[in-house]
């Protein structure tokens, strides 16, 4: 033991001199180089890592984890270009995805495909059961990021970025400690690959999701007697059950389309679809003779939409069981464009539910219509609302969701912490720590990933996917100060100070509604409330919600006997 023991020392001195031998110094040349006293005795001249190769260096920093990475390009210039280098993206890039051939598209390609599988994730946390903890899916190897995802009945599809079309299963699985358990999305397979777009039943509830509809390319052959092909659009149709293909239909090579969505009953189910020039065709199917092993004709016509109005140029669709929502690129001078809903500007994205909807227009800025029964709409109150009214609290999300009678949104902070706020129905635990519902977006208690960038939520789970495309900026604009609600126009001869946004008459109604409380309970369920509707940074609601909190908990026990030292 003596003898181990004075060998490992020697050695661990002998490294402690090799180290005093060779320094490496990084010396950035915008700053120059450090100022200082003598170098002590016996640890030799510094040596600069700019006298490394670059490839070198390249290949030492491509081994690091990307978020040092990211935080190592922040020092300085020098290791700003190193690490923003797409040789480092490359390597990084085939390690993360070795399977990965094309780098994919973009002024950054590479660096663009390490950070989407990077940061690639579908989180999904169960309503019932003990464990209401945030899970994680299996991650496909093959997948390039995750583009959007769909939950069915029993499992959950996943499209990523070039165009793969993944099956995430739910099934039964051995645990660590023997016991068999059913796990949710724990195993994989390709469902079809060259697919555009992917849709289901429109409704909220995943039980009526039986079969989902695919748009992909396919290669067709050409003329009779030759063999040239050529790419065609084609909707093929899976059982969600089991994968299989059920039924397919070909349009004509010349017909190029990137959406679908779906609308009306299974038996007279309506297939929409976008072009590439915005406009739309519909086709009629019935679902309940689609297993049914025949061939026969369907009729592709042009949606009354486009064909009434051709001037206008549809974007993006979005339905429910019985209606369908556009969004159209329109020009502003265009005198002749019908406003179907009254809008003050231009629609970014919209979420369509059972009897409400959303809306965000280019200003971050939320817009709320429809059935307002159980408070889904945000507003603070229960009135139904006949035309798009704005939620002022909210500003900026990330995604919006509205689903049978609640609504959800998915917000950043100043800080880049994301947080899931929702509204609405909390039955059956659709609102995490709101069993009884919020007329007002209040914050979830559910921990959201840090790259989530949207959201779904069924009968029994709510779901999250993750990625980052440095390719896709934050397109909201500005609001002009002349267009603040509640901003009056500037008058040069005043100089009395106002009230933006009506803030003293905001409180004042807050007060109203606090007072008309029954209940000390009631009035902090209320107070609770309130701070969710206030324009405040998220560290100010979670303050303001936990202090509350032990309020509450300490009134609740006065009666009961002496407080605790924690209450």
């Amino acid at each position: 033991m003596v003898r181990r023991s004075r060998r490992r020392k020697q050695k661990f001195t002998g490294l402690c001199g090799r180290e005093e031998g060779l320094r490496v110094k990084r010396s950035c040349p915008s700053c120059g180089p450090e100022t200082g006293g003598e170098e002590k005795k016996g640890r030799g001249n510094p040596i600069s890592v700019q006298l490394f190769p670059p490839e070198l260096v390249e290949h030492i920093i491509s081994f690091l984890p990307v978020r040092d990475v990211v935080a190592l390009g922040q020092t300085c210039h020098y290791f700003h270009e190193v690490c923003d280098a797409e040789g480092v993206w490359r390597r990084i890039c085939r390690r993360l995805s070795p399977r990965l051939r094309e780098q994919g598209s973009g002024t950054r390609p590479w660096k663009r495909a390490a950070i989407l599988n990077y940061t690639k994730g579908l989180y999904f946390q169960a309503f019932g059961g003990r464990r209401r903890c945030l899970s994680k899916s299996v991650a496909p190897l093959l997948a390039h990021g995750y583009r959007r995802f769909l939950p069915t009945k029993d499992h959950v599809f996943i499209l990523d970025y070039s165009g793969t079309l993944f099956f995430l299963k739910n099934a039964l699985v051995s645990s660590t400690l023997g016991q068999i358990q059913w796990k949710r999305a724990c195993r994989y397979v390709v469902l079809c690959r060259g697919a555009k777009d992917f849709a289901s039943d429109p409704r909220c509830d995943t039980v009526y999701r039986k079969y989902l509809y695919v748009l992909a390319t396919r290669e067709q052959l050409g003329v009779v007697g030759t063999t040239s092909s050529r790419a065609c659009d084609c909707v093929e149709v899976y059982l969600q059950s089991s994968g299989q293909r059920v039924f397919k239909m070909t349009f004509h090579h010349s017909m190029s389309f990137k959406q679908i969505v779906l609308v009306g009953q299974e038996t007279q189910r309506a297939l929409l679809l976008l072009t590439e020039e915005g406009r739309i065709y519909s086709l009629v199917v019935n679902e309940t003779q689609l297993d049914q092993p025949r061939s026969y004709t369907v009729q592709l016509a042009l949606r009354k939409m486009s064909h009434c109005l051709p001037h206008l140029r549809v974007a993006c669709m979005a339905s429910n069981q019985s209606s369908t929502l556009y969004i159209t690129a329109f020009d502003p001078l265009d005198q002749q464009m019908p406003l179907a809903l009254s809008l003050p500007a231009k629609i970014l994205f919209c979420a369509l539910g059972y009897n409400h909807l959303g809306l965000v227009d280019e200003f971050g800025r939320i817009f709320m219509q429809g059935n307002n029964r159980y408070g889904q709409l945000g507003t603070g109150d229960k009135m139904d609302r006949g035309e798009p009214t704005q939620v002022h609290y909210l500003q900026r999300p990330i995604a919006l969701w509205c689903g049978l009678n609640h609504s959800l949104v998915l917000s950043q902070g100043s800080d880049f912490s994301k947080e899931l706020l929702g509204c609405g129905c909390g039955a059956g635990g659709r609102l995490p720590g709101w069993p009884k519902g919020s007329a007002s977006f209040v914050k979830l208690h559910v921990k959201v990933p840090l790259c989530a960038c949207s959201l779904c939520s069924t009968r029994e789970c709510l779901y999250m996917l993750s990625s980052h495309d440095i390719e896709h900026h934050p397109a909201y604009r500005d609001l002009p100060a002349s267009r603040v609600l509640g901003t009056p126009e500037p008058d040069p001869g005043s100089i009395a100070p106002q009230d933006p946004g009506g803030t003293a008459q905001a409180c004042e109604e807050y007060l109203s509604q606090i007072h008309s409380c029954p209940t000390l309970q009631d009035r902090m369920e209320k107070m609770k409330e309130i701070v969710g509707w206030m324009p405040l940074m998220a560290a100010q609601k979670d303050f303001f919600w936990e202090a509350l909190d032990m309020l509450q908990r300490a009134a609740g026990g006065v009666g009961q006997g002496p407080p605790t030292p924690e209450s």
